[in-house]
């Protein structure tokens, strides 16, 4: 009896087993069919849509799993179209910047393409299947051994990593047909000038701190022609780059630029200055209290996004809160999928390590409404050292406009 009862322990134990590992990939093929879905989602109303037209890389955007490159306690924010902390102070980019500068990069089959910034490791699988081979550098020792071994478990093996500072490039596997730079250097650096084929080209975001555009370069006769594409925001790059940086922001005194609209970039509906612009436009308005030119937004899907951003330097030690002045014009405004989704104007705080520590809002608004003045006082955490200002619908529905956006610091310093 006792043999009997063993054996029909051991069976029973034996099919829990099993029932619990069908059940953990049960769960796991569920889980990456969520992921997938997102993804394809993603791509399609937030790449596409925005205006990245190559096939192979949008396919390449569908395959690449961005989770994997996402700490675990931020998979959820994988596939929305922002950029996430992955700890270092180092971000991992919005898939739409990453699909953009891929496109402008032109990834050919036979290319040999040197990435500096190798970051979380995701800008380096996006281009995998698109190249004959990647190297990619990162100065940051822990997350360039970390985006070594995602590669690895996730098979890409056409991506060479190291540690190193990405100014100096990787001069034993130069030349290289494309260059990506995916952290911001106030210039180019020469040996990467150096390293880069003749006719080869080269995408990088170039400029202060945190008013930056993305260039693309084109080698020809040894020297590089430059094209001027978007403003952008990235990290800046560190290391021998940052000693010869020349300007730097002054958070003691926080400034939005170009909070009027006035000035155009590149394109005429995209304000110079701020960066991520998503169903927005420039436009003009002779009703507003403020100048002719406006930022407008609609939206008439609930929880996409719609909005502008600006960074800005900011020394919580030594300023207490901020005054926020804009006018704002609002037709059949309502919630979006969430509570949160508002129009609104959003400052989110980031400390030292560019993690985020808070943020505050003036607004939100609802319904129908002409050109309004608003007025508000926010909190500053102590420990801020930047921030950034969202303006837009933020997931909501109908259309948003805003004019004459500006922040002042109070003159009494921080006790």
């Amino acid at each position: 009896m006792q043999k009997q009862s063993r054996k029909r322990d051991q069976v029973c134990g034996l099919a829990l087993t099993i029932g619990l590992i069908f059940s953990a990939n049960l769960v796991q093929a569920q889980a990456l069919q969520v992921f997938q879905q997102r993804r394809h989602q993603m791509v399609a109303e937030e790449v596409a849509a925005a205006g990245v037209e190559n096939p192979r890389v949008l396919e390449s955007m569908r395959n690449t799993p961005r989770h994997e490159f996402v700490p675990f306690h931020r998979r959820s924010l994988a596939y929305y179209d922002m950029a996430v902390p992955i700890g270092h102070g180092q971000t991992i980019s919005p898939p739409f910047v990453v699909a953009y500068m891929t496109e402008q990069l032109d990834p050919q089959a036979g290319d040999k393409v040197l990435e500096i910034g190798t970051g979380s490791g995701y800008q380096a699988a996006v281009l995998s299947p698109l190249v004959a081979e990647v190297y990619s550098i990162e100065i940051v020792e822990p997350l360039g051994k970390q985006a070594a071994r995602t590669l690895k478990s996730l098979r890409y093996q056409n991506v060479h990593t190291k540690v190193g500072d990405g100014f100096l490039g990787w001069p034993e596997e130069a030349p290289f047909d494309k260059i990506i730079v995916t952290c911001s250097p106030e210039r180019v650096p020469r040996p990467l000038v150096e390293q880069l084929k003749e006719g080869g080209r080269l995408v990088v975001p170039l400029g202060e701190r945190y008013q930056q555009t993305l260039y693309l370069y084109t080698k020809k006769d040894g020297e590089l022609v430059r094209e001027g594409l978007r403003p952008t925001l990235f990290v800046p790059m560190t290391g021998r780059a940052e000693e010869l940086r020349e300007v730097f922001p002054e958070g003691e005194a926080p400034a939005i630029l170009n909070g009027g609209f006035e000035e155009a970039g590149k394109e005429e509906f995209w304000p110079k200055n701020w960066h991520y612009l998503r169903r927005g436009k420039r436009t003009t308005d002779p009703r507003t209290p403020h100048e002719d030119w406006v930022l407008e937004f609609e939206n008439n899907i609930p929880g996409r996004g719609a909005r502008a951003v600006q960074a800005f330097a900011l020394d919580g030690s030594e300023v207490s809160q901020l005054l926020v002045t804009a006018y704002v014009r609002c037709e059949s405004v309502r919630q979006g999928q969430q509570l949160n989704q508002r129009p609104a104007i959003r400052f989110t705080y980031y400390d030292e390590e560019h993690q985020p520590i808070g943020e505050d809002w003036i607004g939100p608004w609802f319904g129908t409404f002409d050109w309004a003045p608003q007025r508000g006082v926010i909190k500053v955490p102590r420990n801020a050292k930047s921030a950034i200002v969202t303006v837009g619908l933020l997931g909501g529905v109908g259309k948003a406009a805003f004019d004459g956006l500006q922040i002042q610091a109070p003159r009494e310093k921080r006790n």
